[in-house]
């Protein structure tokens, strides 16, 4: 789905009542009839059943929950709700943050600190399958995947395809899978099927992975 397109089904999990009220405040005003937030959590155990209930297009999940941290329960959440994707919105940042987060499986990570405009520009890119990172926290992932010992992204790299190398450099541009297939002229299906391949070779899941290890290895050239 697309913002254009259908109305983006959003579900808020965060402990504070205050922050659900202002976030659900700033997609109210800024949505345009586009965004609706379907649903509240403020604890990991009813983020997993809001999320196995509702379905929502995405999720934005803080950090710091009473009954535990949101980075543990990802993976429980997109198990749930396969098709969400996950905004992590929190005051609290860090390289250990922001590396788990992704590697959980998160869409994207954001600061309660971004001004209302780019939530809502963040969720739209969110629904439309792109990696929401800011270019501090990609930084910071860059880092965390060159310090974790799992080989380089320069070596996991030599393995793709020249057609792969292309396909992987457009998604790292935070293009969606139509907007590489017109670049490239393939079809949506055929790029998909280039991604899966790429995710097996880098061993990665999620898009924002793969862009990650794209990015690390170009800037060292």
């Amino acid at each position: 789905m697309t913002i254009a397109s259908a109305l983006t089904r959003i579900l808020l999990v965060d402990d504070s009542v205050l922050v659900r009220q202002g976030v659900r405040s700033v997609i109210m005003a800024s949505g345009q009839g586009k965004m609706e937030v379907i649903g509240e959590a403020d604890s990991m155990q009813t983020a997993v059943a809001e999320a196995s209930r509702l379905q929502p297009d995405v999720i934005l999940l803080d950090i710091r929950l009473p009954d535990g941290s949101g980075l543990d329960v990802i993976r429980d959440i997109l198990a749930a709700s396969p098709a969400s994707r996950i905004l992590i919105l929190t005051s609290f940042t860090n390289d250990d943050l922001v590396y788990k987060a992704v590697t959980a499986g998160a869409h994207g990570y954001l600061m309660k600190e971004i001004d209302p405009s780019g939530l809502i520009r963040a969720i739209c890119d969110a629904s439309e399958g792109k990696s929401v990172l800011t270019p501090d926290v990609t930084t910071r992932v860059l880092r965390m995947i060159r310090d974790g010992g799992n080989g380089s992204a320069e070596g996991e790299l030599s393995m793709l395809s020249s057609q792969e190398r292309k396909v992987l450099a457009l998604v790292a541009e935070g293009l969606t899978n139509k907007e590489v297939g017109e670049q490239l002229n393939l079809s949506e299906n055929t790029v998909k099927n280039y991604l899966v391949s790429v995710f097996e070779k880098l061993k990665v899941k999620r898009r924002s992975q793969a862009a990650a290890m794209f990015a690390q290895a170009t800037q060292r050239k």
